[in-house]
């Protein structure tokens, strides 16, 4: 089965020709409104205290929804979600808490227990796991012990308030799947477990919330009416969901099991209300509705029965479950919940539970075929498990986001207008900015709103399972409506005219590679559309940060925040400018992939030959400028050299790149010698020419030869000559030669420099006993080597760096390396780590990279996950363990994870290194086999058992596994099965009377017992759950094909040194 053949990818190819929209509906939802740009009206631009947390269950949002587990459409006009109530809550838990930026003593951070265990690209199953404690949740001493640790201790996290010890906590698993012909029929069943020792009280309320798009004033009442919920009157529990742009829908409540077999079924109870602000709460002013956002926590936590609207019609409501009779739910055990969303048809039907649950199971059998094709090779289960959940979470955080930065500026019709020049005019160049889409977030709680980089990064990954997807991204922030007329990409919300790293070409061009191999398709529509707006981009780069015309490069931060001594977003308090290293690599980089891009673009339309022609001399240009220096100026256009700057950034004694202060043209410059990823970035431009591109290309081979016998000086520097070609005759553009190569890869390959267990670090261990200093009109700016959280408030202090290691710039790294190795084949070897006298190529470097990158997610022979640092329950705990955190950068030293917990975007990028080299993968604290080492496995001669270690496994909590059934349910069953009459089946379903929430009643229906055996994930008996009904798979049945092609693989894979793919990197003929 190949991955155009898995029933997964033809949803995904039916979305593609638009056949089905079967991405209507998914994770849509944010898990932070609160605290946004987007919702921040004050008028100095405060947006963490003008909408605190404390208002989020009170105000009606204008930009977007958040909750526990949120599900929508893709324009966010009807939101799922759950609300959770443990009897010992001030208040009802509705969605996700954190500290904000001033509250953390590193910025702000979520302070929860969540995790993205399961997704697919077409969200027809997805799987998520909160972890809720019995007791109160710690508000208040989460806030106060934060505040009161300086920036040099750790945090203060919910672990270590004691409210999870004893495992006095339930796991709250939410599921939804998708019907297999119908996307807009949607399944959802949520599975809560007791992991305590005694009985705990549980509410669990499924929300169903219309985004108030109607109090603002703009949509016109006769076509755009306000949406309704509505109870349906009959025996079914259901609400009527009527949108106007949505059309008529229903959701349908199935009774839940009970808590004990002597109890009747818990019957939902309807609740309804407006998504509405409670301005008396708030403001001390009478509410304009009588039913407002916050009923559900007034009605079921405080008691308040008139909160919640008598006639059951509302913008909002909740279906409540209370499972709190005989104490709640028992000492390890587990309550399940079923309802469902279809379309108006007829009269509302019980939900068939069986039929039901095997929905489920049947789509995560589906989403199994899927991610096994997506990499069918023999890696263990616990790399097949980090690589799954790291799609999911790439999955869960796509968002809907909204913005539209004309309205925002100028309020709205029904509000008062916002104070003149809010928020210090911020983004007031961005007037254009019309955003309406689901968009890749890096983190939906700490960083709910997109990066402009950090959607390039999230984008490879997502290509390997969802092309059509990863394309949309980088197309939206090229489009008219996201790019500034002037061609600048915008950045982030705080500050859209901020600058990130110029990354997009080279994300697009790998798209474009990625897609065609795994997929067998060529998009160059796509490719000329996002390269033609790049053109603009460039220009833009070229025209603002090139300030004295001579191709060295400012920028700004560039995403590295606290890299530097100065705040590289700011002047410079020495005054003149900052030449940046980073920048002018950057910048170098980005040539180098738009000549990709363009030599791709002329195998079919010869005019883009001339393109490559510009970029190809442009690079060359940007190379001399950075590297070489003159002793004095020289007329560019008379002798055809380039104007020199007087000046490099190559320091000859270090034999390292370095930022400089430039005081203007011709004048000396000052080199700060830092050695961190500043001086790495120059190694990412670089590029090799086939040979059969270039007689394909004959304007652009004209060219080439033309410059280098033209501008010979320029070219010997920079461009290895025609007559002395690398391997495969190819010739190589790059900013550093050999010498350097080997000079930059002494430092990076150093464990007590940059060479880290797990990756690459951000700045050298050097400057851990050698600080650096700069000394100017009194004042001190100083850094040094800091492994761990930044000790300091700059870019709010919630990210560092200045040692530890980030997956964005330890991806290109690595793919640099292999760059360098299709030209200097096994030839160039370098001591890795240095001192150590092994000597590997540079594919093997990059590859021994990977690996330590790999190796923080997986358990060491100890069990112990380096990016779970010293918290052993994350790490032994059997209800921690297989749970994997992707962390927005990892310690220097240790491999702990650090910054935002759920950034499942740009570190999703392990993913993609599992497919790489997840077959060679050694286990963490172990040495580098030798690079003779062979493996002398008999594949043939190996037995199922040994083959089925490498068979994909459900993960968490499986979806086969049947959850118990309701009363009503199995009378329904048995019903069918004794072909019972109507009349028959109503006698004993009267029997069972229904428990509704406040109400403890005492009869029901035995069901026979030996059906209602089950066990729970980890293969421990829960008191009474059913057997585990399963349909045959691929390996339980027919295993010949499976087990057979894992066979082939191993052989294919067994003895494969480090094999670099040119096609994957660079332009092919």
């Amino acid at each position: 089965m190949t991955i155009l053949n898995t029933e997964e990818s033809q949803r995904l190819e039916q979305s593609r020709t638009k056949e089905k929209h079967w991405k209507r509906w998914g994770p849509y939802v944010g898990e932070r409104q609160w605290a946004t740009v987007r919702e921040d009206y004050s008028y100095n631009g405060d947006a963490w205290s003008d909408f605190p947390f404390e208002h989020s269950r009170l105000r009606a949002y204008r930009w977007g929804e958040d909750g526990l587990a949120g599900v929508s459409d893709n324009h966010q006009l009807i939101c799922f979600t759950l609300g959770l109530w443990n009897e010992n809550d001030n208040i009802l838990k509705e969605r996700l808490f954190g500290v904000t930026g001033p509250q953390g003593n590193h910025g702000e951070d979520v302070k929860e227990l969540y995790y993205y265990l399961d997704n697919t690209p077409t969200h027809s199953y997805m799987k998520y796991l909160y972890k809720y404690p019995h007791k109160k949740f710690p508000y208040e001493a989460i806030v106060a012990e934060n505040g009161r640790r300086s920036r040099k201790e750790l945090e203060y996290e919910i672990m270590d308030t004691g409210v999870f010890d004893d495992n006095e906590y339930f796991d709250v698993v939410f599921e939804m799947a998708k019907d297999d012909k119908d996307p807009d029929e949607l399944y959802f069943r949520v599975t809560a477990y007791n992991r305590g020792a005694a009985p705990a009280p549980l509410h669990v309320l499924p929300h169903i919330t219309f985004r108030n798009t109607w109090a603002w004033g703009r949509e016109d009442p006769e076509k755009q009416p306000i949406p309704q919920l509505l109870k349906e009157n009959t025996d079914v529990t259901s609400v009527k969901v009527d949108h106007w742009k949505l059309g008529g829908r229903r959701m349908v409540f199935a009774p839940a099991p009970p808590v004990a077999d002597n109890l009747p079924d818990v019957e939902p109870k309807l609740l309804f209300t407006d998504n509405e602000t409670n301005t008396q709460r708030l403001y001390g002013q009478a509410n304009k509705h009588p039913f407002v956002k916050d009923a559900f926590h007034d009605y079921v936590v405080d008691e308040m029965a008139g909160a919640v609207n008598p006639d059951n019609i509302g913008t909002k409501a909740a279906a409540w479950f209370a499972f709190d009779q005989n104490g709640g739910v028992p000492a390890g055990d587990y309550v399940t919940i079923r309802y469902k969303l279809s379309k108006m048809n007829g009269e509302p039907q019980e939900i068939d539970e069986e039929q039901f649950d095997q929905v489920f199971a049947l789509r995560e059998h589906e989403a199994d075929n899927f991610y096994w094709n997506i990499s069918p090779m023999p890696i263990t289960e616990d790399l097949r498990m980090v690589q799954r959940q790291a799609f999911a979470g790439l999955l869960w955080t796509k968002q809907f986001y909204n913005y539209i930065q004309d309205q925002w500026v100028n309020g709205d019709p029904s509000t008062p207008k916002p104070p003149k020049n809010r928020a210090g005019g911020r983004n007031r160049e961005w007037k254009h900015l019309y955003i309406d889409d689901v968009l890749s977030m890096p983190d939906k709680w700490e960083y709910p709103f997109f990066a402009a980089w950090d959607t390039a990064f999230h984008c490879i990954p997502l290509a390997m399972i969802d092309p059509e997807f990863a394309k949309k991204q980088l197309d939206l922030l090229t489009r008219e409506w996201y790019m500034h007329p002037n061609g600048q990409i915008p950045a982030y919300e705080w500050n859209f005219g901020d600058v990130n790293p110029p990354v997009h070409a080279w994300a697009a061009f790998r798209i474009f590679k990625i897609e065609r191999k795994m997929y067998g398709r060529e998009d160059r529509d796509f490719l000329e559309r996002v390269f033609q707006k790049l053109l603009l981009n460039f220009t833009w780069w070229v025209n603002q940060k090139d300030s004295e015309g001579n191709s060295v490069f400012e920028g700004g931060f560039l995403g590295l925040d606290n890299i530097g001594i100065f705040n590289r977003s700011e002047p410079l308090p020495t005054g003149g400018k900052l030449e940046q290293a980073d920048a002018t690599g950057w910048m170098a980089f980005f040539s180098l992939q738009m000549l990709n891009i363009a030599l791709e673009l002329s195998k079919e339309r010869s005019v883009y030959e001339d393109i490559a022609s510009k970029f190809f001399e442009h690079f060359l240009l940007i190379a001399d400028a950075m590297t070489f220096k003159y002793d004095e100026l020289s007329d560019s256009v008379d002798t055809g050299v380039i104007a020199p700057t007087g000046r490099s950034l190559w320091n000859e004694e270090d034999q390292f790149y370095y930022d400089a202060i430039s005081w203007g043209q011709g004048s000396a410059s000052t080199q700060l010698p830092v050695r961190s990823l500043v001086g790495l970035i120059p190694l990412y431009a670089c590029l090799t020419l086939e040979p059969s591109m270039l007689e394909k290309l004959p304007s652009f081979k004209k060219r080439v030869e033309w410059f280098i016998a033209n501008r010979s000086e320029v070219a010997a520097r920079n461009i290895a000559s025609m007559e002395n070609r690398g391997v495969g005759e190819r010739l190589l553009l790059a900013l550093v030669d050999k010498d350097r190569l080997v000079a930059i890869l002494e430092k990076m390959l150093d464990e007590d420099e940059f060479l880290s267990p797990y990756g690459i670090r951000s700045l050298s261990k050097y400057h851990d006993k050698h600080p650096y200093a700069y000394y100017n009109n009194g004042n001190t700016y100083d850094i040094s080597y800091l492994p761990g959280e930044s000790d300091s408030g700059l870019f709010g202090g919630n990210s560092n760096w200045r040692g530890p290691i980030w997956f964005p710039v330890n991806f290109l790294i690595v793919e640099s390396l292999q760059r360098f190795f299709l030209y200097y084949g096994s030839d160039l070897k370098v001591e890795c780590p240095k001192g150590s006298g092994e000597y590997l190529n540079l594919a093997q470097v990059a590859q021994e990279i990977e690996q330590r990158l790999i190796h923080l997610f997986i358990p060491n022979a100890e069990g112990k996950r380096a990016c779970n640092g010293d918290d052993v329950t994350a790490s032994v705990d059997p209800f921690f363990k297989d749970y994997i955190p992707f962390y927005e950068y990892f310690h220097g030293d240790t491999g702990r994870g650090l910054g935002a917990s759920h950034q499942c975007g740009w570190t999703a990028l392990v993913a993609k290194w599992i497919h790489d080299v997840g077959t060679s993968c050694r286990a963490p604290d172990t040495p580098r086999p030798p690079t003779s080492a062979k493996s002398i496995a008999n594949f043939q001669e190996m037995n199922r058992d040994h083959l089925m270690q490498y068979v994909p496994k459900s993960g968490p909590f499986p979806g086969s596994l049947t959850r118990r059934k309701s009363g009503k349910s199995l009378i329904n069953l048995t019903a069918q099965v004794l072909e019972m009459s109507e009349e028959e089946k109503g006698i004993y379903g009267n029997e069972s009377q229904p428990s509704t929430p406040g109400k403890h009643l005492h009869t029901r229906l035995q069901a026979d017992s030996q059906h209602n055996q089950q066990f729970d994930y980890f293969g421990h008996p829960l008191s009474r759950e059913s057997t585990n009904v399963s349909f045959d798979s691929e390996v339980d049945g027919d295993d010949g094909g499976l087990l057979e092609m894992i066979r082939r693989n191993l052989q294919l894979h067994a003895s494969r040194d480090a094999v670099v793919s040119s096609d994957e990197l660079e332009t092919h003929n």
